[in-house]
């Protein structure tokens, strides 16, 4: 048995993965992720035209240092643009995609992106569950889409504040979705 947890579109991946798996998972935990459908949040286009700069990188005219330099000067986030580059394979004279941007890129420009919803048909969470995100999310807003939680994971509804949590101690950016550990390297509830 487990509890499974996530960030980001991993929180959607931990849900389906405890739905699909529910006599081996005890609880799930969402952290600034969860069951929703972020197709029309302006951060989630923003992610979109970075993959879209990405897929169309020349990247098998490219060198790593010319790589590196495409994706910095291309994707405006310099968060995301140390992703991408993270995600580059090779040394010097050649490189390759880690992940399959081929087929990232198609699903986002799907009508119905996999990437961007969680679809009914995944299912319900009946166990317990946790989901704390940015109180000034780019990716959870409280006030709109929080509805979905409690549709998806009914021991979530009349338990805000509880286990369905804002988390504001000085991050009041909304450019706060980046979860790492602090600089005390004590402390992991840091976000950016």
């Amino acid at each position: 048995m487990a509890t499974l947890g996530g960030h980001g579109f991993g929180a959607k991946v931990a849900l389906a993965t405890a739905i699909n798996n529910m006599e081996r998972v005890t609880g799930v935990i969402n952290l600034d992720g969860g069951p929703l459908d972020h197709r029309f949040y302006e951060a989630y286009q923003e992610l979109e035209s970075y993959v879209n700069v990405a897929k169309n990188m020349p990247i098998a005219s490219l060198d790593r240092a010319q790589a590196v330099k495409y994706l910095n000067d291309n994707i405006s986030c310099k968060k995301w643009a140390s992703i991408f580059v993270q995600n580059l394979e090779g040394k010097s004279d050649k490189v390759v995609w880690r992940l399959n941007i081929d087929d990232l890129h198609k699903n986002m420009q799907s009508k119905v992106p996999d990437v961007a919803m969680w679809h009914e048909h995944y299912g319900l969470w009946p166990g317990n569950a946790l989901a704390i995100f940015a109180a000034h999310s780019r990716w959870v807003h409280l006030s709109t889409n929080t509805l979905s939680f409690y549709n998806v994971i009914p021991r979530l509804q009349n338990e805000f504040p509880g286990k369905i949590n804002t988390w504001a101690d000085g991050f009041e950016s909304p450019l706060n979705h980046w979860l790492h550990e602090g600089p005390d390297h004590e402390s992991v509830w840091m976000l950016s």
